[in-house]
């Protein structure tokens, strides 16, 4: 691993532990000040986007208003100033019903800042009955 890996990867620990204890304020540290936040889904083919600290502060609020969650990082692997992270969310949703799902985060980073986190998943849909 390289000098900048090292740092990349420390950074992208951080930003991982915060996403597990639900810490924005940890998450944002970790972020550069034109920092990119891309959602799976949204309005354009990038899903939803939030550009710079305050308006990514205002989705992870939103996000962690939702139902509650536990979010596990499964492997994580990094070249250079680029990374991508595997992990797992799972929740209860409004009904009741389990939430599951597998995705992955690609990351882009400058001197050991994130500059674009971009979200993948896949859901679980669980056969009707």
């Amino acid at each position: 691993m390289t000098a900048v890996e090292a740092v990349n990867e420390a950074a992208l620990a951080r930003v991982a532990e915060g996403f597990r204890t639900k810490d924005i304020d940890a998450i944002l540290d970790e972020f550069a000040e034109d920092g990119v936040f891309e959602l799976a889904a949204g309005p354009e083919p990038c899903g939803e986007r939030f550009q710079g600290k305050a308006a990514i502060r205002t989705a992870l609020e939103r996000m962690f208003k939702g139902p509650s969650f536990s979010l596990e990082t499964a492997t994580r692997w990094i070249a250079g100033d680029r990374a991508v992270s595997e992990w797992t969310y799972v929740a209860t949703g409004k009904s009741g019903r389990r939430i599951e799902v597998r995705g992955c985060d690609l990351f882009a980073l400058r001197d050991g800042k994130v500059t674009r986190k971009d979200t993948y998943l896949k859901q679980v849909v669980a056969p009707k009955t």
